[in-house]
């Protein structure tokens, strides 16, 4: 009860600082874009301790005169990393990857290729069917000028994320589940991503089903919303992600580690 207490005190400090943020932009100019993302995400566990990931996706997006989210390619990414299982509830997770942004509505120009590491932390409650996450991780962007120099952007994120099993106890074969989550993000300034501290703040609401025990698909409803000094730049995006567990099938594996659709994101 008393890490319930802890969390809910989390989640009102993660609601209040979005609340400010929003309060510091209803007076500005709203931008809203429709998009789509989409990643297909390669887990593997090596042993007990330790595991790797590769992915890649795209995102496409509205552009001003074309209300479609499907009318341009914005951005195309591939990365990968190492995850390490220090306990049952805890995880760390360190990764390296490349961004071909182009004309992303909140980057002040037409192309910014980014070389980015990220290192992030996850916490895992569990209570009966519900799984709760805590995520703290920090990136360090590298997002290329027009001056062809790579800008050193560091963004710290916050994220809370709810997974829920709607038809089984836990996350397997043909087994539908939900998933909430909300997110925070802060970041340093610079010429590219713009001057504010506050970066954004993400809301995801969706559903998930294994139609195998190496193989989920997940729809969802993202929200975005940026607040910017001179206009708040919305998103709102329809994402679809399909995630393979077991990547590696002549690798031997000598165990299956329970699912809970918080791990890979």
């Amino acid at each position: 009860m008393k890490t319930f207490f802890l969390s809910d005190i989390k989640y009102r400090l993660l609601y209040l600082v979005f609340l400010l943020a929003v309060s510091q932009s209803l007076f500005s100019q709203t931008e809203d874009y429709g998009q789509f993302w989409n990643e297909y995400l390669f887990i593997r566990d090596i042993n007990p301790k330790w595991g790797i990931d590769v992915a890649g996706g795209f995102r496409t997006s509205s552009v001003p005169g074309n209300s479609s989210f499907m009318s341009q390619v914005t951005r195309i990414h591939a990365k990968a990393g190492a995850r390490c299982y220090i306990s049952k509830r805890w995880t760390l997770f360190a990764s390296f990857g490349y961004f071909l942004n182009r004309d992303v509505p909140e980057l002040s120009q037409r192309k910014a290729p980014e070389l980015r590491t990220s290192i992030q932390a996850n916490y895992l409650m569990i209570k009966q069917r519900f799984r709760l996450g805590l995520k703290t991780g920090l990136e360090d962007r590298h997002l290329k000028n027009d001056d062809n120099y790579f800008e050193s952007v560091f963004r710290l994120r916050l994220q809370l994320k709810g997974v829920y099993p709607l038809n089984g106890p836990v996350i397997k074969e043909k087994v539908l589940y939900s998933f909430l989550s909300d997110e925070v993000m802060f970041k340093t300034k610079s010429s590219v991503s713009g001057s504010s501290v506050f970066d954004r703040n993400r809301f995801n609401a969706g559903l998930g089903y294994s139609f195998a025990n190496d193989l989920q698909l997940e729809v969802s409803y993202v929200q975005d919303i940026l607040p910017r000094h001179d206009r708040t730049v919305s998103y709102h995006v329809l994402q679809a992600n399909v995630i393979f567990t077991d990547f590696l099938p002549n690798f031997k594996k000598k165990y299956e580690r329970e699912k809970t659709a918080i791990e890979g994101q």
